[in-house]
């Protein structure tokens, strides 16, 4: 072979070569090339997911504060109409913690607490049923409580009354019950047994003689009395000696002096009683004035007089 042969060959072998490099480096920018528009494609893939993402979970957030809000506006109404807000209550408490979970939610934490929002919906739903029974209950309620108090008003007048007309009957039985001393009779008796009436001196005076009948009285009980008798001197003082009996009673709430005293059994038969009391020291001049009392009344009056 010529040296002329020999050059062309060489020649065409580096072309050879050439051209291979050419084709190795033109798939080399090929494959390159197609490389980075998958990763490109793939960063913008996943940045949409992650955008899709945060709306996802913002909107989920919106929804878990609105129907907090949505909550408490039903528990504070069902609490003023009495109502159980128990259930509520945990639904409230469970969305307030994972509303303070916001970060790094998953797509199906996203979809699990858009499902339990939506049966939380449901819940409102139900409960403002309950919230139209309950309103409709309490304006039943407010009626039946209205009809009661008013019927309550009335029968506090009528017993009102009914106590009133007892009060006035137990007065009038009262009353009508009191004993009355009739036929009363003051009278000075001397050392010698002689009496004299009205006016009479202090030398005709050895013992006060006080006699009386208790009328008739079909209202009034039988049974043992106390009469008590006041003897009341010109300036109002009443008589008193302990050694001769004298005492204190109660009369319309207050301690009150006695001259004499007496019991008796009251059997209705216009009984008579006769009471005495010894003189002592003289009388002063004037007229004097005799109170008989029993069961906490003046039942008869009657006077004398010293000259």
């Amino acid at each position: 072979m010529s040296e002329g042969e020999n050059n062309n060959k060489s020649s065409i072998n580096v072309d050879k070569g050439k051209n291979i490099l050419i084709i190795v480096l033109v798939i080399l920018v090929i494959l390159s090339g197609w490389r980075l528009l998958n990763d490109h494609r793939e960063k913008s893939r996943i940045n949409e997911e992650v955008t899709h993402l945060t709306e996802e979970n913002n909107q989920l957030n919106t929804r878990l504060d609105s129907v907090t809000r949505e909550l408490d506006v039903r528990i504070n109404e069902i609490i003023s109409l009495n109502g159980d807000v128990e259930a509520l209550v945990k639904v409230k408490q469970q969305l307030e913690r994972e509303r303070k979970l916001d970060k790094n939610r998953s797509a199906n934490d996203i979809a699990r607490l858009n499902a339990q929002i939506d049966s939380y919906l449901t819940l409102l739903e139900e409960k403002d049923a309950d919230i139209v029974r309950l309103k409709a209950q309490n304006v039943q309620l407010f009626s039946e409580n209205k009809e009661l108090k008013s019927d309550k008003f009335e029968i506090e007048e009528e017993m009102a009354k009914i106590n009133k007309k007892t009060d006035d009957l137990e007065k009038k039985v009262n009353l009508a019950s009191q004993l009355k001393a009739e036929n009363i009779v003051v009278a000075a008796v001397n050392s010698r047994g002689r009496e004299r009436e009205g006016e009479f001196r202090n030398r005709q005076l050895s013992k006060l003689k006080v006699s009386f009948n208790i009328s008739d009285n079909k209202v009034a009980e039988t049974g043992m009395r106390d009469v008590f008798i006041q003897v009341l001197s010109p300036n109002g003082q009443v008589i008193f000696d302990i050694a001769k009996g004298s005492g204190t009673f109660e009369l319309n709430g207050k301690e009150h002096f006695y001259t004499l005293k007496q019991d008796f059994v009251f059997n209705n038969t216009q009984q008579q009683l006769t009471y005495f009391y010894e003189k002592g020291s003289d009388y002063v001049k004037g007229n004097y004035v005799v109170k008989i009392f029993s069961d906490g009344w003046e039942i008869g009056e009657s006077s004398f007089e010293i000259k």
